[in-house]
């Protein structure tokens, strides 16, 4: 295969194919004014001729800086990583880069967003939670694209991904239901956040539906440590639940930890359901049995829907994810 000449440029794909550098400029921003037969005709001379536009040439064109944002306060790499790889994939396909920004639950956040959004003159940003769901962020973006993830509604973005947790973690009680167990308790997130209490009030009506109340239960910070703590309280109470449903997966992992600890077995003596389907569930062993959110779609599908908005091209259908319960060894029977 012949080499496309170094340094082709617009100016050179237009002369191929026939048309203005206007024309070229318009098929590459997806402009509605360029009719099929001739977007087709210069799409093809910019394959041929492997034409890449640079992102300085584009933005002088556009006005824009094809920079997308992802706005997060998320310490799990095992969310974070999906998270940002479903991110990059639809932006790159997109022509767009991402950058990441952390913000602090201390202090304002709000103010933080906003002097980030005005640092990197991004187009639009990806909220995630815990950030999109706290006072002020949304309002502080007007007139800027943005859509968001969330485990509930959540008003002043241009979209909300909202992932139904709630009926997922009452599937994870119907689960345990089947099995035989009674005792069952709960390890959960932090209060202040909304999947925390979602998934917490999900369970809890999961087991309500069947005449069952938790046995324990106790919170934790999505952390390991937190998550070793609260599972060392739950396992020295009396009696001992025969079965925990932990908020995510590493605080799971802190639960068959401590277990390992005082040599129970799982799932003989304890059964262990743990929430987001990361790869650490199937690290673990016995494998985990836990909720799995598709993450990376998730943030796919969000991205999509940033760039269709800062593009012009949004609609207002909802963006939806299915979350499913993944069966592993950690769960079984209740031993009689």
């Amino acid at each position: 295969m012949t080499r496309p000449p170094a340094g082709t440029t617009i100016a050179d794909v237009a002369a191929r194919a026939g048309v203005s550098i206007r024309t070229v400029s318009r098929v590459l921003n997806r402009s509605p004014l360029v009719n099929p037969a001739t977007r087709e005709a210069v799409e093809t001379v910019i394959a041929q001729l492997n034409f890449r536009p640079s992102a300085r040439a584009r933005g002088l064109a556009t006005g824009r800086s094809y920079l997308l944002g992802l706005v997060h306060n998320d310490r799990n790499a095992l969310v974070l990583d999906p998270l940002q790889r479903g991110m990059v994939g639809a932006a790159a396909a997109r022509g767009y880069e991402l950058v990441v920004h952390p913000v602090a639950l201390v202090g304002d956040p709000a103010a933080d967003v906003r002097d980030f959004v005005q640092r990197s003159r991004v187009d639009g940003v990806v909220v995630v939670p815990p950030v999109s769901g706290l006072a002020g962020v949304a309002d502080g973006l007007a007139g800027l694209p943005a859509v968001a993830l969330s485990s509930v509604a959540l008003s002043g973005y241009d979209a909300v991904l909202v992932s139904d947790e709630r009926a997922a973690a009452r599937a994870v009680a119907h689960h345990l239901v089947a099995l035989g167990h009674r005792r069952v308790a709960h390890l959960s997130g932090p209060a202040s956040a909304h999947s925390a209490c979602e998934r917490r009030a999900g369970f809890v009506a999961g087991l309500a539906a069947h005449g069952i109340a938790l046995s324990a239960e106790a919170e934790g910070d999505y952390g390991f440590d937190t998550g070793v703590t609260a599972a060392q309280a739950l396992l020295t109470a009396d009696p001992r639940p025969s079965a925990i449903f932990a908020a995510n997966d590493v605080m799971a992992a802190a639960v068959l930890k401590v277990a390992a600890g005082m040599a129970l077995s799982v799932p003989h003596d304890l059964s262990v359901v743990g929430f987001d389907g990361s790869i650490l569930a199937r690290m673990l062993t016995p494998a985990l049995t836990t909720v799995h959110r598709p993450i990376a779609d998730m943030a796919a599908a969000v991205t999509e829907r940033l760039i269709d908005r800062i593009e012009g091209t949004a609609t207002d259908a909802p963006l939806t994810a299915t979350l499913s319960l993944r069966i592993g060894g950690s769960c079984g029977p209740v031993s009689r």
